[in-house]
């Protein structure tokens, strides 16, 4: 007998955000699973030019405003679809899910930054949706998280029991792996990366701790030709959330030396991986940290900050340093310079521990938690 399983596809379309990519990536493999049939809804006011399989409801505020629009869908017509269709468990895919419902409800929670970090609880209108959520996730039947570092986050902050939580490791997709050189090259030679290179990808939001990252690389540009290669959309303006690191550059006069990249297409990114000499990426706090995985997956050792999930996700395939430490920092993208032994130790190791994580398993054990759900809700 088939599970029919409603998800909340409010993601739908944004693959440039985690929760886009999860949820894109869940829906690929579940929908080539014979035990599932799926419906995807989401709200009219959110409606993307990519809605492929995704079915649309309005809500009573959808001319009030979009941020009104989700809260409703999210709340009171997702779940009254749900019912209406008979569904036999819901899956929210992120941090909201309704209040009061009489189904099995499945809620993915990839990390609790909103409690975590100060520069993260936003406004008054933000923080009363957060405390809103969080309350309902104390009430779904089963929790879904990335890592263990987030489940002890739950843990703590959320009150959920343990067995109402299940730890379903991201993985990156099968496009991250090592590649040729001539496969490289032209990825290369378009974004300017004619020298050996340090590689970031990812935010400028001051958890992603970049400015730390210029400073410890002024080191390595002090004592070795290899470049910095920032990757992903530069803040509009600087602020003390998301600060511009283009003003530090130039104040460290590393402007021949660190490349802004800017945003760069999915399909470039395992050769610029692939192409470093090292992935670096102190963050200070993630619930996984995918690019990371992306970046042993493609054979390229990573230097990541300690605590967090991102422990769990380098394995053996980096380096970890203090995320408030620019001199160990450096120390340890230095060690990945010079030590071209140590980096093909690292890859080695990386590569298999990467190849442990597989989005055929992440959809295989969001399967049986849905059968959880439905146990525990005495369905």
């Amino acid at each position: 007998m088939r599970m029919h399983v409603a998800i909340n596809a409010s993601f739908w379309g944004q693959e440039t955000t985690g929760t886009g990519q999860y949820l894109h990536r869940l829906v690929s493999e579940l929908s080539v699973n014979e035990s599932i049939e799926l419906c995807l809804l989401a709200a009219r006011a959110l409606t993307t030019e990519q809605d492929g399989p995704v079915r649309r409801l309005a809500t009573p505020l959808d001319l009030v405003g979009v941020d009104l629009a989700k809260v409703w869908f999210e709340q009171e017509t997702f779940v009254r679809e749900c019912r209406r269709l008979g569904c036999d468990v819901a899956h929210v895919p992120y941090f909201a899910p309704p209040l009061r419902h009489r189904l099995p409800i499945v809620v993915t929670i990839h990390d609790l930054i909103p409690m975590l970090l100060p520069a993260y609880r936003g406004s008054r209108a933000v923080r009363l949706y957060t405390s809103l959520v969080a309350r309902a996730a104390g009430r779904a039947d089963l929790i879904i998280t990335d890592s263990k570092a987030s489940a002890r986050d739950i843990l703590g902050l959320l009150q959920v029991p343990e067995r109402r939580i299940r730890v379903i490791p991201l993985a990156a997709g099968e496009q991250y792996r090592p590649l040729r050189e001539d496969e490289r090259a032209p990825v290369l030679e378009r974004h300017g990366l004619s020298q050996p290179y340090i590689l970031y990808l990812g935010g400028f939001d001051v958890r992603k701790n970049v400015p730390l990252l210029i400073r410890a690389f002024r080191a390595v540009a002090a004592s070795s030709d290899v470049n910095l290669a920032i990757a992903g959309r530069l803040p509009r303006r600087d602020s003390a959330f998301t600060p511009d690191p283009r003003p530090l550059v130039e104040r460290l006069h590393l402007q021949n030396r660190v490349q802004f990249l800017g945003m760069v297409d999915e399909a470039d990114k395992p050769a610029l991986y692939g192409g470093a000499l090292a992935f670096a990426f102190p963050s200070q706090y993630e619930g996984f940290g995918l690019p990371v995985l992306e970046a042993i997956a493609c054979g390229t050792p990573a230097v990541v900050t300690m605590g967090s999930s991102m422990d769990e996700v380098i394995g053996p395939g980096g380096l970890r340093v203090l995320h408030d430490r620019h001199d160990l920092l450096a120390t340890a993208l230095l060690r990945l310079v010079n030590e071209p032994a140590l980096r093909q130790e690292l890859r080695e190791a990386g590569l298999a521990h990467a190849h442990t994580f597989s989005w055929r398993r992440v959809a295989q054990e969001t399967i049986e938690a849905y059968a959880a759900a439905c146990r525990m809700n005495g369905r």
